[in-house]
Parts: C-alpha cells; structure tokens; sequence
C-alpha cells in the first residue's frame, strides 16, 4: 500500500476512543480521520483503499514530549537529517510527535541544536521526505536547575536568572505553532521571577531536577509551573516529615506530571501510587531515551562522557542513571502489565502530552476530524502500523 495514499480504510480495528473501545472501521482522508464506522461500506473501493487490522488495537499516536536522542544520535549534536533517523525511528515504535530535549550546553551548542531542529521541522511534512514522527518544538532541560539534584546533567553549564538578559541565550524555534518547554527548579536564585518571565515568552514550565520547599513550590505554581518533570526522579523523595516536591505533587490536583516506566527509574509498585493519586488524568508517559537507545547493551560517548548501558539500564562515570533506552511503545507496555485500561493508556500516553502543549484540538484523541495520527499495536505491545498525518510511516502487518 502507498505510503502517501491521500484516502484509505482502516479495517477491522479494535479503536480504542476517548470513552470506550470499539470494533469499527476508520477512514482516513486528506491526512485526518474522515469517518469512523462499525463495518466499511461495500463500495469503501471507491473511498480508498483498503488495510485489513485483523483485531490490532488502534490507538492515537503516542507524543514523547522528553527524549534526548536514539540510535547513536543525540539531539544535541545531531543534524536535521539525523534527526529524521530519530524520527523514523520513533514512528517504528508507535511515536507520532515528539519534543526534542536540550541539556545544560555551551551557548553555541545550543544555537545549533535549535537550528537543526528548526530545519528538521520545515521539511517533515513534505510529501517528498519519509514519514517520520514529528518534531513540536524543543524542550530545555535546564540550565537553571538545582545542582544537589543534577542527574546526569552537567553542573558547569547550570545558570541563574538576575534579568530579562539572562534568557538572551536561549534559541527558540522561530517556526509558527513551534512549541517551548522548559524544566526548571524554582529554588534557584531568580527562579519564581524566570517562571513568570518564561510564561510571558509562551513557555510551559515544568519542576523538575529540584529541592524546592512546599512554600516555594507554591509560588511557583502561582506563577504558572504546572507540571512535574520526570515525577520522583531527580527531585527530594518523600519523608515523613519533610513532604518535599513528591509530596507536593501528590496532592495537588492541579498539578500534572511526567513518568519514565522503564522499571528502573521507578519500581512498579511507586507507578502504582503516582497512579491511584495523580490518576491517568494529570499522568503523561515519557521516555527519556538518550542517544544508545535502539542500540542495545554497550559502552557510548554522551555529553562528553561515557554511559554504559546494561540490561536496559544507563548509568554514567558517576555512578547515576542517564536517561533511559526505552520508547514510549515500551513504556505503555510496562503500563498495560499494570492493569490499566487502553483508555487510560492513550491518555497518559497520547491525549495528556497533547494538553499540555496546547495541541489537543488537533491530535492526542481518535475522533473524527483530527490529523490521523495512529499506532496499531498488537497483544504483546508490539507496534505493527505506524499513520502519522494520514502517511504511512511503518507497516509491519506482514507479519
């Protein structure tokens, strides 16, 4: 079947929709969902052509809004064609969208990941390149973050904010409907001021890599930070007596949040409480992957330094987690073990990424009207077809 066919039919899916799943048909037409049926008509010929999904469930395509890089290519140094290889390799595994995401670098790395970024975005959607995913903007990971709680990333390159000046650094994407993010800590010196001043120049801002206080984590939600990067990771645990960022985030309603579900970052048993606490609803799926993802178990250079990777783990020079090797296909995988439901799954995996870019009216759902952007994926979690903008961008129904 053409990849670039401008209508076809979607037969025989399990569609898995806002509200339930059901056993439907779904036409694709002009790069959106033209219609869903229970049973194609007779003449669907003359509609387009035809893919049979044998039972395959069918859901919105997953949006990776923290990923750092895949096989061998990090988003920090990579150029806009190896950053297609990213995207395409993401479409492999059931990704429609993604934000690439910067770490604490010299100014002149970061004008350049922007530039290649901004490249990659003005001809993704061009019928003459593959279909890949597609890239929404860029997401900063730093630099003003708390060194206490680094991670992996590089404390030399860590900022404060005194002025309007201190963002003078920072590269956007100068593309319309670009997206911006930024992790943040609001602990640090000018930090509920850059929190307001992001917010102003369209920024989502997210905690993440901090020891913030609850006062100061209030302030900074008043000042628009919404969101919880890398929710337990990087951050204060939870005490008893000191409840931290954790138990901050766990009980605010408003508050939405990100997980890496890798089994390494977090023990099953800790999604399990995110979960009965924040709910599918304030939960989004990430994976974190750095640049050894799809590569398998070996030894690579990533900023400036080695990460060995070993039975799906990273860890870096000092002993620290670096990132994570998985895809958001293996992330929902580890979610279904859970028990959760596919309509739970395409929230945290689809639709919440979705809201918390602004990007919900045009994807993050299967409803009719919005870009076809679709993963079929089978009963062991295995992407089989991958519809990004009604382009096929992966089929692997043969088998």
């Amino acid at each position: 079947m053409r990849s670039n066919s401008e209508s076809f039919v979607l037969r025989g899916a399990r569609l898995v929709l806002p509200h339930a799943s059901i056993d439907a048909d779904l036409l694709v037409e002009e790069g959106r969902i033209g219609r869903i049926f229970e049973r194609a008509p007779e003449d669907s010929q003359s509609i387009g052509e035809a893919l049979n999904l044998n039972g395959l469930t069918l859901f919105p395509g997953f949006i990776d809004v923290h990923i750092h890089g895949a096989m061998g290519a990090d988003v920090m140094e990579a150029s806009a064609d190896e950053l297609h290889t990213v995207a395409r390799f993401l479409a492999r595994n059931g990704v429609t969208a993604w934000l690439p995401t910067l770490v604490p670098a010299p100014d002149e790395d970061y004008r350049r990941a922007v530039l290649a970024v901004e490249e990659l975005m003005c001809g993704q959607d061009q019928t003459t390149t593959p279909a890949a995913a597609r890239s929404l903007g860029v997401h900063y990971e730093g630099p003003f973050v708390n060194e206490g709680q680094c991670g992996a990333l590089r404390t030399k390159y860590f900022r404060v904010y005194d002025k309007r000046s201190a963002l003078d650094f920072l590269p956007i994407v100068e593309l319309e409907d670009a997206k911006r993010m930024i992790t943040l800590a609001p602990e640090v010196d000018g930090g509920i001021e850059l929190i307001r001043e992001l917010r102003t120049r369209g920024f989502v801002v997210s905690i993440g890599h901090t020891r913030a206080d609850v006062e100061t984590l209030d302030q900074a939600f008043d000042a628009g930070a919404r969101h919880l990067t890398h929710f337990m990771n990087a951050m204060s645990p939870l005490h008893h007596r000191a409840p931290g960022v954790v138990g901050w985030g766990l009980t605010h309603d408003e508050v939405t949040c990100d997980v890496i579900a890798d089994g390494v970052h977090l023990d099953p048993l800790m999604l399990e409480i995110v979960l009965r606490c924040k709910t599918a609803k304030r939960t989004l799926l990430i994976s974190d992957a750095v640049a050894p993802a799809g590569l398998g178990d070996g030894e690579y250079g990533v900023w400036n330094e080695t990460i060995t990777v070993k039975d799906g783990r990273t860890s870096n020079e000092r002993g620290s987690i670096a990132g994570s090797v998985i895809t958001m296909r293996d992330a929902v995988r580890m979610i279904r073990n859970l028990k959760v439901s596919d309509q739970e799954i395409a929230r945290m995996a689809s639709f919440n990424p979705a809201k918390l870019l602004g990007v919900e009216t045009e994807c993050g759902t299967i409803e009719q009207g919005k870009r076809a952007d679709l993963v079929a994926l089978d009963e062991e979690g295995n992407a089989r077809l991958t519809v990004i903008g009604g382009r096929i961008a992966f089929n692997d129904l043969q088998k």
